[in-house]
């Protein structure tokens, strides 16, 4: 069945999360990030998290999302061909350990496109005294899948920022090693057997298990912590990027920094082959 634009303005249950350091040294570790900030809990009772770990109180908001009420429901076949296409983080407060978070997204827009149906979401998350401490615009493609209705928003995303293209100003590999995606699973708690299951991912035509999108981006947001705000991951106010294609394990990612500015980077990831894992991706500080 197709997507339906009945689905536009309705939210999610919210979903609780109590964020203990056990969680987030996990996520960090998990991308053999082990910065102080993340890790040292004698130093610092409230560790950091790392600044994609949002994602992880948004998995659950994202799945239930698939059950909104509509005349229409897409099959499990048609769920399945959904990707996340991208991905656009506003940082308003970092998360440390011993925050309540609570999180819920809304159905802002939906469109046709050549693809298929896209379906655009915003996760909004709160701590314990109700301040916004994140807000996620993710842009989600359901390949092969009609709309019903007319292009319908709410509320348009916002614009990405703009940087200068200076061509390629610098160059980092990124080690991916083998078995990334199932670490990635349990330390993120966000599971889709595609990444951690080979029958799985190859009864879904992919060539093998894939990393999840979210922990390609969080691998290339480490390097650029490690690069311009070393020790100080909070500095970072938003960042984002377009998933493009598949990163295979074990392997070796190349970022490419295009645009270095007082209000943050530009840069592309490249898998081995040379595909573009990550293109427009951009961190504002």
């Amino acid at each position: 069945m197709p997507l339906s634009t009945q689905t536009v303005g309705q939210q999610t249950a919210k979903f609780n999360h109590e964020i203990d350091a056990r969680w987030t040294m996990a996520y960090a570790a998990g991308l053999g990030d082990t910065d102080e900030c993340y890790m040292n809990t004698q130093v610092h009772a409230d560790v950091l998290a790392h600044p994609v770990f949002p994602v992880c109180v948004e998995w659950p908001v994202i799945l239930d999302a698939r059950n909104l009420n509509t005349d229409v429901v897409m099959t499990n076949e048609e769920s399945a061909r959904s990707v996340h296409a991208s991905h656009d983080l506003h940082i308003l407060r970092p998360i440390r350990a011993g925050d309540t978070l609570t999180t819920q997204a809304t159905v802002i827009g939906v469109e046709k496109i050549r693809p298929g149906a896209a379906q655009h979401i915003r996760l909004d998350t709160i701590n314990q005294n109700d301040d916004l401490v994140t807000r996620t615009y993710q842009l989600s493609i359901s390949r092969g899948v009609d709309l019903v209705g007319e292009r319908r928003f709410i509320e348009e995303p916002p614009s990405w920022p703009d940087f200068p293209d200076a061509g390629t100003v610098k160059k980092i590999d990124i080690p991916v090693i083998a078995g990334s995606a199932n670490i990635y699973t349990e330390t993120a708690k966000i599971f889709n057997p595609i990444h951690s299951d080979k029958a799985t991912a190859i009864a879904a035509e992919l060539p093998d298990i894939i990393l999840h999108g979210t922990a390609t981006l969080a691998l290339a947001i480490s390097q650029i912590v490690n690069h311009y705000t070393p020790g100080y991951p909070e500095k970072i106010s938003r960042l984002g990027g377009r998933f493009s294609a598949m990163v295979l394990m074990p392997s070796t990612l190349t970022l490419e920094i295009h645009a270095e500015t007082e209000t943050g980077i530009s840069y592309s990831l490249f898998t081995e082959s040379g595909e573009t894992a990550i293109s427009n991706g951009f961190v504002c500080w």
